[in-house]
């Protein structure tokens, strides 16, 4: 059932500025197909009715699940799927209008009540997952072979069960869903009203957290270096309330993960992702051992590039010498990203449109906006929403590409049904990562000259860098951070310490860092909202990596499988899903050769050098 609104980010290095002059007519949200206001009588009528269904579910179907036949069972799954349904709209509805302004009292209000009804009318529902995954597997099965529409729904009655062994009582079940609105979700509204609302002061201008981030790409050194000053600064001020949401949340998980026999903090996440442990550990592996000819070669071939003994981390991100500083209108950043999507494939550009003449697209930096970017698919009888902070630079493309993959992903898996659209997260960035690298791939064809070339090649390799290698040394820094938390508290000493030795190690010895560094965990919302979602993004990239190679191999019905893929939504197993294109992500060599992608690249760089 509906958890509160948690849409999933785009990786937050993915810098911008405030402000938006000479970039054209940025777009905004129109979520009239949502509900057209607050006090909207459909939005009455939708939350009416939710109170209703989920008190006629719970007395229809309680106590009752072991002796439905098919029939019976069939339709009280499709009453279900409605109540999540509606529930869905309401909340992506108070969720998205929020995230357009965090700052808002009366939009914190009207997301937090809607949460609060929400949460009370599905209480009753609990029950549910609990009395299927007591119903024995040769019953199941008898009945998903009496009725081919209720046998379509098997993963989902699979996911649940795989939840059996880490299952508690009814009573416990309904306690937790019931508290969760004043445990987890309040956290991460303190946290995200606290990030947005956070002023830093940079050459007498005051800014929001984008707008110094932004900063660490400026041309100019002084600045850069300003930048990363200040964010520490404020990062130091704040630094005690941020370690306390993260010591609470970790304990939090700890606490629920003991009580439920889960045995180890990452299992939680591996279940929902439908991913094998030796598979995620095969990724870490492969990345970690990559490091020294990806990240360490990379860097010290930057660190030339800028004529410097040594790197600072405001140097990570700079701009190349040779970078053109101009910045891209929206109006060419849609058309750039639309061709390539056409040029794949018809029907990719033509689910794409939409998204920029309907309203589905907020583009510009706002006061009280959330940072980031991201695609949420509301639910499967609308449409998603895609929210940027664009700004012009070409990663503003690249990310405008990226979820704009995930807008067509979502569109075209809501096929499946509520329940069956939503994709596990590893493989929730395959159409994402494949879209932006579409797009890099035209940019790149285009190239006028070796240095144009060059811009795009590095720029590109330090996404992949940012979107693997430094999301395994988040996905590390959690680890660890849960691990020494279940020892006892944490002082922000203790975890500034974790994360500068997964920095040191994934970064290499081009770099030093500053005093104050060690603060900077405290701003990536991943931690606190989904933890270990982090490892979803490096899945991907390598996953996507291994696709686009097969897609060079050339075959006439490469498109046809991958828009095959994208349908099924959650309907497969990512093994079922790579079968196809005779992939398989349990086999470690797979990720050798999506890493050997980013490292060809790097050769490319230095072959330039010579």
């Amino acid at each position: 059932m509906r958890t509160p609104f948690r849409p999933a980010p785009k990786t937050p290095l993915r810098d911008v500025h405030e402000g938006g002059g000479g970039l054209g007519d940025l777009p905004d949200w129109d979520l009239s197909d949502l509900y057209t206001a607050p006090d909207a009588k459909e939005y009455k009528r939708d939350m009416d009715w939710l109170e209703q269904a989920c008190a006629d579910f719970a007395a229809d179907f309680e106590g009752n699940l072991s002796g439905l036949d098919a029939k019976g069972l069939l339709d009280c799954v499709l009453r279900y799927e409605k109540i999540d349904m509606i529930s869905g709209r309401i909340m992506s509805y108070a969720g998205l209008r929020y995230y357009q302004n965090t700052t808002d009292d009366e939009r914190a209000q009207f997301m937090a009540n809607a949460q609060d009804k929400i949460t009370n009318f599905t209480t009753p529902l609990v029950f549910f997952s609990l009395e299927i995954n007591r119903i024995p597997d040769e019953q199941l099965d008898a009945l998903f072979a009496q009725d081919a529409d209720l046998a379509r729904y098997r993963p989902i009655f699979d996911r649940l069960r795989a939840m059996r062994p880490y299952q508690l009582s009814d009573e416990m079940e309904k306690f937790l869903h019931d508290q969760s609105t004043v445990g987890a979700a309040a956290w991460n509204r303190l946290f995200d009203e606290t990030i947005a609302g956070l002023k830093f002061t940079v050459d007498g201008e005051e800014m929001g957290i984008e707008g110094t981030l932004n900063l660490m790409t400026d041309p100019d050194r002084a600045k850069r270096e300003a930048g990363a000053r200040e964010l520490s600064r404020v990062f130091g001020e704040n630094v005690k309330l941020f370690s306390r949401v993260h010591n609470t949340l970790a304990k939090e998980k700890e606490i629920e993960d003991r009580w439920r026999g889960m045995p180890t903090p990452q299992t939680g996440r591996h279940l929902a992702n439908h991913v094998e442990p030796e598979v995620v550990e095969a990724l870490r592996n492969a990345v970690v051992n990559a490091y020294p000819k990806l990240s360490h070669r990379y860097y010290e071939l930057k660190r030339k590039w800028l004529g410097l003994d040594v790197m600072q981390v405001w140097d990570r991100n700079a701009p190349l010498p040779m970078e053109d500083p101009r910045l891209v209108g929206w109006d060419e950043a849609q058309a750039t990203v639309m061709e390539a999507y056409n040029d794949f494939a018809p029907e990719m550009a033509g689910i794409a449109e939409p998204f920029f003449n309907r309203g589905w697209i907020d583009a510009g930096v706002k006061p009280g906006k959330a940072p980031g970017a991201f695609a949420h698919p509301t639910v499967a009888d609308v449409h998603p929403y895609v929210m940027l902070n664009y700004l012009g630079k070409p990663r503003d493309v690249m990310t405008l590409a990226h979820e704009l993959g995930h807008g067509v992903h979502q569109v075209l898996a809501a096929g499946q049904g509520e329940l069956l659209s939503s994709t596990p997260l590893t493989l929730a960035e395959t159409a994402s990562v494949f879209g932006e690298m579409l797009t890099f791939r035209k940019m790149l064809s285009k190239a006028k000259t070796q240095a144009e070339r060059k811009v795009l090649l590095a720029g590109k390799v330090e996404d992949m860098i940012n979107t693997v290698v430094r999301q395994i040394a988040f996905y590390d820094f959690e680890c660890k951070l849960h691990d020494a938390r279940a020892q006892g508290e944490l002082t922000p000493d203790d975890i500034g310490a974790l994360w500068m030795s997964v920095q040191a190690e994934s970064l290499g010895p081009a770099f030093e860092y500053m005093e104050g560094y060690d603060t900077f965990w405290s701003y990536v919302p991943h931690f606190v909202h989904s933890p270990f979602y982090v490892y979803a993004y490096a899945f991907g990239d390598g996953l996507v990596n291994a696709l686009y190679a097969v897609f060079e191999e050339g075959g006439d019905d490469f498109q046809d499988k991958y828009f095959d893929m994208l349908k099924a939504g959650g309907s497969k197993h990512h093994k079922e899903l790579l079968a196809p294109f005779g992939l398989d992500a349990s086999d470690p060599k797979f990720w050798d050769k999506g890493l050997s992608m980013i490292s060809g690249m790097i050769d490319e760089l230095e072959a330039m050098e010579e």
